[in-house]
C-alpha cells in the first residue's frame, strides 16, 4: 500500500499542547477558581485570595498554594488536642486564665473545592 505524501509539521504536537494548556487554563481553570472562590467559606478572606488555578504540561491544579488550613476548610478536622509550642500555656482574649491544652472538638468539613470542580459545565 502506498503512504500519502501527507507530512505533518514535528512543531505541530508542542502547538497543540500548548493550545490544550491555554484553554484549560483560561476557559476550565478559570471558571473552577471562580465557582471555588464563591463557595469557600469566608472569615477573614484569606483562604480565598490563596486560590490559584494554574496549567502545566496539561495538567490543571486549582488550589491554595500557601495557606495551610486549606485542606482543614475543605474536608474537616477530627477531635485533637491543641498544646503550646514556644510557651508552657495557652492564653487567649477572653480566656478566664491560661491552660495547658486545649481539647478542640473538630471542625465540619465545609467544601468549596470540590463543588467547584463537579459544577456542570457547558461548552
Amino acid at each position: 500500500m502506498a503512504r500519502s505524501g501527507v507530512r505533518i509539521d514535528p512543531s505541530a504536537r508542542a502547538h497543540l499542547d500548548a493550545a490544550i494548556s491555554n484553554w484549560m487554563q483560561d476557559t476550565i481553570g478559570d471558571a473552577i477558581l471562580s465557582d471555588a472562590r464563591n463557595y469557600v467559606h469566608k472569615r477573614s478572606g484569606r483562604l480565598a485570595e490563596s486560590l490559584r488555578a494554574e496549567c502545566h504540561d496539561k495538567v490543571l491544579r486549582v488550589g491554595s498554594l500557601d495557606c495551610n488550613y486549606a485542606s482543614d476548610v475543605e474536608m474537616g478536622t477530627s477531635p485533637h488536642v491543641i498544646l503550646p509550642r514556644n510557651k508552657k500555656a495557652l492564653q487567649w482574649p477572653g480566656a478566664d486564665h491560661p491552660v495547658a491544652r486545649v481539647n478542640h472538638p473538630g471542625t465540619p468539613p465545609m467544601p468549596y473545592l470540590r463543588p467547584a470542580l463537579f459544577t456542570r459545565r457547558t461548552a
